[in-house]
């Protein structure tokens, strides 16, 4: 069924305040040419408990808020509109169409056509006194995988599948996924896509597995059949079941604590990043051998997609936590020779642990106390490859893929002594 919906002008921004399980209305989100820019009603403005959406952005204070320079729209709320997976599916929708060229449909529509149950805290809505969510529907992952699959032919859902998949059209990342609810639990699934060449779902939990067994603070993962199709499950941090219903956290991407939108993502640098820490975050010296851990375990693992959005923090209306990681994906590479999405040291984006070395004193440590960081993961990586492959009933064949080529690249390790 094709959806024809007239162009909009604005979107009234809703907002969970911490410890509620209701939203309320922040603001407004008005188009101005081609930029969008808010402004917070007054009503929020005089409460006791508002919270600014990003202070650095998006402070407390009255009238329509300028943008950061590069900017259409503010970063804080673009981050919790749909990315391209999601997109897809509202072009499939709205258009009927294959959804390949994500232009088709403007911010606003993408904004307040998206599922509501989306990342963070945030929701919009076209009322600013009546919040009505969108697709609160629990469809079985059978439905969700043959919904996924017809999207991407290009191929119009039928009314039941369409609201099926349109819950999980508000979150953000490239592949085949949906959003379901177990009991006191939410979950993101993801899906195999035709595309694969091979197991990416399997590959991403072998990741995030060895990641948690290394010591790193991971969102929890599990495999499932449905349809005899592997799905990847990884319960969402942003959530939280209490007993009148879910409260949710607000969250920001790194892109946006950098100050960057995605055209210009290619200058997002983890030693920016680390700067940013030690200035906005609780915990610092914690935070920083976190992500310092992070940075060494994508390019241990092969993940060459960590970029700005695939890094997030809690936003508490104060100060920031960083978010338990998620998205640790291992990419598909034909030769050794690679480069991670943010730069790591200087100019320097190079998959190599060397890399890390050099930019240790940004995560203010010393090269020895970086070299044994590296040391413990290479270590954990090589004793419970085989175990954590077992647990996703991983093929001899994939297993030979993803060894010394995604895992462990000798790229990775090349000018590393330990």
């Amino acid at each position: 069924m094709i959806i024809s919906k007239p162009p909009y002008s604005q979107a009234f921004v809703w907002i969970w305040l911490p410890g509620e399980t209701e939203p309320v209305v922040a603001g407004k989100l008005s188009l101005d040419g081609q930029n969008l820019l808010f402004n917070y009603g007054k009503s929020y403005l005089e409460r006791d408990n508002a919270l600014a959406i990003y202070e650095a952005e998006l402070p407390l204070k009255s009238g329509a808020q300028g943008l950061l320079a590069g900017l259409s729209m503010p970063n804080c709320i673009r981050d919790a509109a749909p990315d391209a997976w999601g997109r897809r599916v509202l072009i499939n929708r709205l258009l009927g169409l294959k959804g390949t060229d994500t232009t088709q449909l403007d911010e606003l529509t993408y904004l307040l056509e998206s599922g509501s149950d989306r990342i963070g805290a945030l929701d919009f809505q076209h009322s600013a006194t009546e919040y009505v969510p969108r697709s609160p529907v629990n469809a079985p992952l059978e439905e969700l995988l043959d919904a996924a699959a017809l999207v991407e032919k290009g191929v119009l859902l039928t009314p039941e599948l369409e609201q099926a998949l349109h819950h999980g059209s508000s979150i953000g990342g490239a592949r085949p996924k949906a959003l379901i609810e177990d009991g006191q639990k939410k979950f993101i699934a993801k899906f195999s896509s035709s595309t694969d060449l091979y197991s990416v779902v399997k590959a991403e939990f072998i990741a995030m597995r060895l990641a948690a067994l290394a010591g790193l603070n991971v969102a929890p993962v599990s495999m499932v059949q449905a349809a005899n199709k592997d799905v990847l499950l990884i319960e969402r941090f942003d959530r939280t079941h209490v007993a009148d219903g879910w409260q949710r956290k607000a969250m920001v991407s790194a892109l946006t604590l950098l100050g960057l939108d995605e055209m210009m993502a290619r200058y997002a640098s983890y030693e920016d990043l680390a700067e940013i820490i030690r200035h906005r975050f609780k915990n610092a010296s914690v935070t920083l051998k976190e992500l310092f851990s992070r940075l060494v375990f994508n390019i241990l693992c092969g993940n060459t997609d960590d970029h700005a959005r695939n890094h997030a923090a809690f936003w508490d209306g104060d100060m920031l936590t960083l978010t338990p990681a998620y998205d640790i994906c291992p990419q598909g590479r034909t030769g050794n020779e690679a480069t991670q999405a943010m730069l790591i040291s200087g100019d320097n984006r190079m998959s190599q642990l060397t890399t890390c070395l050099d930019a240790a004193q940004n995560f203010l440590f010393s090269r020895e106390e970086a070299r044994a960081i590296i040391k413990h993961q290479i270590e954990v990586v090589e004793t419970n490859w085989a175990t954590v492959c077992d647990e996703a009933n991983l093929s001899e064949t994939d297993r030979a893929l993803f060894w010394k080529r995604q895992f462990l690249n000798p790229f990775a390790l090349e000018g590393f002594k330990e």
